[in-house]
């Protein structure tokens, strides 16, 4: 049984399953639609919000303060050496199941299974996070507009609960961080005695994206790029505007808690570079996958790092390190140094980028359920592809489901950090690969290698299970939990009904 379990799919079976007519993508991406699409994965939530816990830590944890800046480098540099990685496997064996595929041609059925499982967490329940952090801010944008949405159609029911509580725990006296939460929780319609609270907001964006993505590809990577434009002149107008209001005494001191608050910065600024390898499940719509994946890899890393040390540098510039533990640190900053203008400007910006970063996550989690249910591991009717538009419409359909289901009730505080140990998990399985095929297929042509093999693939390893390490126990805890839930799944389901198993491919 043990055999079974570890059985590996050959690379040349794979390549074949994907050349299927009934199942076969249409290829319409160039090298220009890949780096969008990562600049678009990645640039999103991560730069417009969590750099503020980041930057300032909280009761628990220390910040890294103006040492953010080597947060990112830090950071940069562990997915520098995991996306070498995948560019290897992408160009390789440009399939759109990333490194679920991967895994499956290197380290075995079981593997492979885990990190599809896995990258639920990345994709699906990451786009959850996003999804409400959309929600907020786009809530906050209408407010200053004039137009009034009413909470209980824009928060989550956990949060009014909790905010309830505090409230009457505080002797009446309201934190504002909970004004929100509160107040859908004191206005409410009931059904049944049932209070009526939900994210409408979160479902609804979620709806318009799955729709979009049901449509087309090509479609969908135009209202990308778009996005990708809009946000990235954006943070331009923030690095440009904000340093005029830059003082150099904000940087003192650089480190104000140690390396330790460098490495919790770099644990949770991890966040702001999820995505990148969302660009490996487009290889069965590009062009040129040897070509395209590589550079759209390696070239939207190199951008997004840059335009992040830069807006850490003027941010940490603009306002005191620990004034910015705040759910729009950008936004806030231009507040601080009396900027309100501006602040409406980077608040439609951060609007505009998270869109596309659901938009993006929402491309790649359906084409992972693709790619396992043509293994036999998921029901087979999740590997048909809608007839005219030629797309994976019914894993479209049911991830955007789950997600806006998901969205409209949960907390973002519990998600954010088991989105990060869930990516970190499939980066250390991605270099493993690397490794173990170069061992195994050493003489198969690559189109793109990974330098220093080894080297490259085992300090990948390392640092991200450095980052990992920074997460909280309680993290690890929900971590082990989900995968044992999907290892009950695969048993029940994937073990006996693997095309694998039944015919050898």
């Amino acid at each position: 049984m043990l055999q079974q379990l570890f059985r590996t799919k050959s690379l040349d079976a794979i390549l074949r399953e994907a050349e299927k007519p009934e199942s076969q993508l249409r290829r319409a991406l160039g090298p220009f639609d890949i780096v969008m699409l990562g600049i678009g994965a990645i640039i999103g939530s991560g730069i417009f919000a969590t750099i503020g816990t980041a930057v300032a830590g909280d009761a628990l944890r220390p910040g890294a303060g103006p040492a953010i800046v080597l947060s990112f480098a830090l950071t940069a540099v562990a997915c520098a050496f995991c996306g070498l990685c995948y560019a290897e496997f992408a160009s390789l064996v440009p399939i759109s199941g990333s490194a679920y595929t991967y895994s499956y041609a290197t380290l075995g059925e079981l593997v492979a299974w885990i990190i599809g499982w896995d990258l639920i967490i990345e994709y699906a329940v990451g786009n959850v996070a996003v999804a409400i952090a959309w929600a907020a801010y786009f809530h906050q944008l209408c407010d200053g507009l004039g137009w009034h949405i009413p909470a209980w159609l824009s928060v989550d029911y956990r949060s009014a609960a909790q905010a309830g509580e505090s409230m009457l725990t505080a002797g009446g006296q309201v934190d504002p961080s909970l004004a929100l939460p509160f107040e859908a929780w004191k206005h409410h319609p009931e059904l049944f005695g049932i209070p009526i609270i939900f994210n409408a907001l979160s479902v609804g964006i979620v709806a318009v994206i799955t729709w979009l993505l049901i449509i087309g590809v090509k479609e969908s990577v135009r209202v990308n790029n778009v996005m990708v434009l809009i946000k990235l002149c954006i943070l331009g107008f923030f690095i440009y505007a904000g340093s005029q209001f830059v003082k150099p005494e904000h940087w003192t001191p650089f480190m104000p808690n140690g390396f330790g608050g460098v490495w919790v910065g770099a644990s949770l600024i991890f966040f702001a570079y999820i995505g990148f390898d969302a660009i490996s499940t487009a290889a069965e719509e590009c062009r040129r996958p040897s070509r395209d994946l590589p550079i759209g890899i390696i070239g939207s890393l190199i951008i997004c790092t840059v335009i992040y040390i830069a807006v850490a540098m003027v941010l940490t510039g603009m306002v005191p390190w620990q004034s910015l533990g705040v759910a729009d640190p950008l936004a806030a900053a231009f507040a601080y140094v009396g900027a309100d203008l501006s602040a409406g400007i980077v608040a439609v910006g951060a609007v505009v980028s998270m869109t596309a970063v659901l938009l993006v996550f929402q491309y790649g989690q359906p084409r992972i359920f693709f790619s396992m249910s043509r293994d036999g591991l998921l029901p087979a009717h999740f590997a048909r592809v809608h007839p005219r538009y030629k797309t994976p419409h019914i894993t479209t359909f049911w991830t955007g489901v789950a997600v806006a289901v998901v969205s409209a009730i949960a907390n973002i505080n519990e998600i954010v950090e088991l989105t990060n140990i869930g990516t970190l998990f499939a980066f250390v399985l991605v270099c493993v690969g690397v490794i173990v095929l170069r061992h195994r297929e050493p003489n198969r042509p690559r189109a793109f290698r990974t330098p220093l093999v080894p080297l490259v693939p085992l300090l990948g390893i390392a640092s991200c299970i450095y980052l990992m390490a920074g997460l909280p126990w309680v993290t690890w805890v929900r971590f082990g939990g989900w995968l044992a839930i999907g290892l009950v799944v695969y048993l029940g389901f994937g073990w006996r009904r693997s095309k694998l198993a039944r015919t050898g491919e």
